[in-house]
């Protein structure tokens, strides 16, 4: 495997985790035994691409090998692998809508779709000013409560072409959009609501 393309021009000359990260990278390793360090490889990975407003660049990964005493090789083997990490910059918000079998089945063409259309971009673009990503995504693990949509860590479930809309319209507007069901289900009850234990009595001791 050769080491994660890049633009020169996008990446910067160095990386290093501010003092309050570098502080949690620490206690993140320690949670690990000695000798066990490149266990914390995934949430330090985590960790530098907060600090690099949603991206890894190469320097970052450099320097958490470099932390853990890592070759680089196998951390970039491992940003590579997991989605969750953007080897390239991208929006503010990062929209991934999942399009697997069960949010297929419910509609995620559709949300795709008002996406496009509501930000005028394509999946994996961003827009001009540089406040949304596009993606799909494969199964987000929520498939109950399909169509589902992660925002940053928030998910938004049973989501419709209406919902996306105004989730859009709100982080547009500084807001931050209720998460979770938007048809107000509780957990992964049925949509129509609880069919069995809808009443619990109690009995004396």
């Amino acid at each position: 495997m050769s080491a994660p393309a890049h633009d020169p021009a996008k990446e910067p000359a160095s990386f290093a985790f501010n003092p309050e990260n570098l502080e949690r990278a620490k206690a993140i390793i320690a949670k690990y035994p000695a000798g066990k360090q490149a266990s914390a490889c995934m949430p330090l990975l985590d960790l530098a691409q907060r600090q690099s407003e949603g991206w890894l660049p190469r320097v970052a990964m450099d320097a958490v090998a470099d932390l853990l005493g890592m070759p680089r090789i196998r951390v970039y083997e491992v940003a590579t692998f997991y989605t969750m990490y953007n080897k390239t910059p991208v929006g503010k918000h990062v929209i991934q809508v999942c399009t697997t079998t069960p949010c297929w089945l419910r509609g995620s063409d559709d949300i795709v779709h008002t996406c496009e259309r509501k930000l005028g971009i394509g999946v994996g673009e961003t827009t001009a000013d540089g406040q949304f990503t596009l993606r799909e995504v494969e199964c987000s693990g929520a498939c109950v409560n399909a169509p589902v949509v992660q925002i940053g860590d928030d998910y938004y479930e049973d989501v419709s072409p209406e919902h996306m809309e105004t989730i859009i319209d709100a982080l547009k507007g500084g807001e931050i959009p209720k998460h979770g069901s938007q048809i107000g289900r509780q957990s992964s009850e049925p949509v129509g609501g609880p069919t069995t234990l809808k009443a619990f009595t109690t009995t004396a001791d």
